[in-house]
């Protein structure tokens, strides 16, 4: 899998960092969405495809 985001999309909603935090984190400015590992381990690909599903903006891009 890999994992892109659209910071300009982002709403800074935090759902990605409540759904994957290993693999997202927010600007401390402005909550804006960083990703800190675009190609997740096996064991967290559920946890990212949840992150993108409750993301408001769909600012959240799977490749799988």
């Amino acid at each position: 899998m890999k994992v892109t985001v659209d910071q300009d999309k982002c709403v800074s909603s935090g759902q990605c960092v409540l759904n994957a935090s290993d693999v997202f984190d927010q600007r401390d400015d402005d909550g804006v969405v960083e990703l800190l590992v675009d190609h997740p381990a096996p064991d967290q690909e559920e946890d990212v495809r949840r992150a993108a599903a409750a993301c408001p903006a769909l600012a959240i891009h799977l490749e799988e």
